[in-house]
This record gives structure tokens, C-alpha cells and sequence, in this order.
């Protein structure tokens, strides 16, 4: 039986992307999320903030 799921407040404002990934680092970051106990959008989110903060620089 398929289960309803619920939408937080916060995942309503959220919207989808796509990007596209190594096929290697893709698979080493699912496996690091899950060692972790984390979900890749966990991740990406948390990466994304601290680079419009200005936390990091990409070269």
C-alpha cells in the first residue's frame, strides 16, 4: 500500500534541481552520506549556504 508523504513547512518552499555528477563521485558521495547519516540534499544545501556566505571560495 502506497503511504502518503508528509510535506514539512520548510520542504514547501523548496524547489527541485538537477545536476550532473561524475559517476564515481556521485556514487563515493551517496556512500559518504549514508556513512554519515545524511542525505545528499542535506549536503548540497549545506555546501551551497556556505558558499553564498562567502564560507569558501571555489578555485
Amino acid at each position: 500500500m502506497k503511504q502518503d508523504k508528509k510535506i514539512s513547512k520548510d520542504d514547501k518552499h523548496k524547489k527541485n534541481t538537477s545536476l550532473r555528477l561524475d559517476a564515481k563521485t556521485l556514487k563515493e558521495l551517496k556512500v559518504k552520506a549514508i556513512n554519515d547519516d545524511l542525505s545528499v540534499q542535506k549536503i548540497m544545501e549545506k555546501l551551497i549556504k556556505g558558499y553564498l556566505k562567502g564560507e569558501f571560495k571555489i578555485d
